[in-house]
């Protein structure tokens, strides 16, 4: 397993990510559902939605790198949020972990998260994700198929059968709100619920 069966578009690589392990120290989480994210105009997959949306930034640098990198961000500027960098080198595109199950390390996944009322929740949702994981702003960039990195990546088998994978609009974004990038697996009580946000167009009905 290596990096270089990330280096596809966007939602081939977030197909691959579901059921991959992401283990940070002592912690193993079993990744449940993920989000597509494209690039900017220059690139075969124009995402508005995507911080590489408008061009490459300091901020979003990974973003354009080789894939199988940890790009992190703030949100709401409290949440550490994980992604894994995807596509060829030059190409920017990314996958958003938004949930998993904590397979191992649930002691220390629990002290980081002593507000979750049961272990489905440890790690529900991307902030609650990178809580659990002890993951920070200074693992940007880290190479999670380096056997001696903090954060590591193991792809487990691909999942084959469709039925076992929900497919929808990604949550929370403004622009391209429709576009469905978001998977998950479906017999998974990690699965986080789906917020459109208030910002986004009226969704369009099917005739």
């Amino acid at each position: 397993m290596s990096a270089e069966e990330l280096a596809v578009e966007p939602l081939a690589a977030a197909h691959r990510l579901l059921g991959a392990t992401l283990w940070s120290g002592p912690v193993g989480v079993r990744i449940v559902e993920v989000e597509a994210y494209g690039g900017d105009p220059a690139g075969p997959w124009h995402d508005p939605a995507a911080h590489s949306g408008r061009g490459r930034t300091p901020r979003n640098a990974v973003m354009f790198g080789p894939a199988g990198r940890l790009y992190v961000y703030f949100s709401y500027g409290m949440h550490v949020c994980v992604n894994v960098t995807t596509g060829p080198d030059g190409l920017a595109s990314a996958v958003l972990i938004r949930a998993g199950e904590v397979i191992a390390g649930l002691p220390a996944a629990r002290e980081r998260r002593p507000a979750a009322r049961a272990d489905a929740d440890l790690a529900r949702g991307p902030g609650n994700l990178g809580s659990a994981l002890g993951i920070t702003l200074g693992d940007y960039g880290t190479d999670l198929f380096d056997p001696a990195a903090p954060i590591r990546l193991e792809l487990g088998s691909e999942i084959t059968d469709t039925s076992l994978i929900g497919v929808g609009p990604r949550v929370g974004v403004s622009l391209a709100a429709d576009r469905p990038w978001r998977l998950w697996l479906r017999d998974s009580p990690a699965v986080s619920a789906y917020r459109r946000s208030p910002r986004a167009p009226r969704a369009e009905k099917s005739a």
